[in-house]
């Protein structure tokens, strides 16, 4: 895959904050949805290179939902990180602080199930959901 799609959010705190709100499982579970009749019940996240990131995702009347899973290959504390999916498909995201605000871009490989559209549209609500997330704690 040559191309990736990419999601960004400008969130009103410091990059520690963000960093940690987006890594830790406490927060995660808090902000890792699309849409608010979804949740994310659980998250673990063992935040080394070869360690496991996970999350649970479903629709809080229970229909539906799956496991999101991935592999760290990089970790720059603070900075970014890249992890892979089960399917071959990386991520790779990056804080960049600016004047007490950090930017937060999602860059990620899509896959062949969904129109791209979708796919960015929903990864960009979730980003939306943890700016709000963060800057309201």
């Amino acid at each position: 895959m040559s191309h990736k799609i990419t999601v960004s959010a400008i969130i009103s705190a410091d990059a520690e904050k963000v960093w940690n709100y987006y890594t830790h499982p406490e927060h995660i579970t808090q902000w890792n949805f699309a849409d608010p009749s979804w949740q994310c019940p659980s998250a673990s996240n063992d935040m080394k290179v070869g360690g496991k990131y996970a999350a649970r995702m479903e629709a809080k009347d229970g229909s539906f939902g799956f496991d999101f899973e991935a592999v760290y290959n990089e970790i720059k504390d603070g900075e970014n990180f890249t992890y892979t999916m089960p399917d071959g498909r990386q991520v790779h995201v990056d804080f960049k602080e600016d004047n007490g605000q950090t930017h937060v871009h999602v860059a990620f490989d899509p896959e062949s199930q969904n129109p791209e559209e979708m796919q960015k549209g929903g990864w960009q609500a979730i980003l939306d959901n943890f700016k709000k997330y963060a800057e309201a704690n």
